[in-house]
């Protein structure tokens, strides 16, 4: 967690301090070796980023706050490059002017909530990280049919899910793509190759529970505004976008051929 000097140097420093209309109560008072750095405030951040590629997931989350909503682009772009998926940005506001933002990045698979990842709406959407919630409502449906049939179409695949069905909700991690066709086939396939083979031979065979979760995620089934039961997955997990997009279209899709009649929005 890092406020780092904000300034490239002191003539930037005074320049921005002439610029601003303050009372004296708010007035910057941090001594000049404390505002200044060389390269402001994106070097000094561009360090924490190299230190992190080291350090990884020695350490949770890096975060620092910005002085400047371009040093917010900068420092993205950067993660980006570092070929980084898993980052938040946020504003701070501090009264009726000051301003301030924040950038966290991850080398884990753990994905923070929309509100708390996307929380700088002036920014262009492809410095925004990956939205980690998808929802939809199902018309003229009742929140324990989806509910039941959601936790229906879960237990019928090869992974793990708890369901509470008195809060219409349940979670679950799964160590590969398991629902699309090919993952079918390709695990019916294997399943035959490990029956036809002998007793010490099937026993080598990798267990799925020894692999490591590529994937969590969360089902919550609540009321929507229509008047039927809405549906809100959230990526809890992972690093692969594409394995969350192609989870949430999977369970769209069955929902709506296991319920007849019943349209999505």
């Amino acid at each position: 967690m890092c406020n780092p000097p904000f300034y490239e140097s002191s003539a930037s420093l005074l320049a921005s301090a002439a610029g601003k209309s303050r009372p004296p109560n708010s007035a910057c008072t941090g001594a000049e070796i404390e505002m200044v750095t060389p390269g402001g405030e994106v070097a000094f951040v561009t360090r924490m980023i190299e230190e992190s590629c080291e350090l990884k997931e020695r350490v949770q989350w890096y975060t620092s706050m910005l002085g400047k909503l371009s040093s917010v682009v900068e420092v993205v772009e950067k993660l980006k490059k570092k070929r980084l998926q898993n980052w938040a940005v946020t504003t701070f506001v501090q009264g009726e002017r000051t301003r301030r933002w924040a950038v966290g990045w991850s080398w884990g698979s753990l994905r923070p909530s929309v509100e708390v990842a996307r929380g700088i709406s002036a920014l262009s959407k492809v410095l925004l990280p990956f939205p980690s919630e998808f929802s939809f409502s199902i018309a003229d449906a009742s929140i324990d049919n989806v509910a039941t049939c959601i936790d229906k179409i879960l237990r019928a695949l090869d992974l793990q899910w708890q369901f509470r069905p008195a809060v219409s909700a349940g979670v679950g991690l799964a160590n590969e793509n398991v629902w699309s066709r090919t993952a079918r086939r390709q695990k019916r396939k294997v399943q035959t190759d490990v029956a036809l083979k002998s007793g010490q031979n099937a026993m080598d065979e990798e267990s799925e529970d020894d692999k490591e979760p590529v994937f969590g995620f969360k089902v919550q089934v609540r009321g929507s505004q229509n008047g039927g039961a809405g549906v809100l997955i959230r990526w809890l997990r992972g690093h692969e976008s594409m394995l969350f997009e192609s989870f949430c279209g999977m369970l769209r899709r069955q929902i709506l051929e296991a319920l007849p009649n019943k349209t999505s929005e």
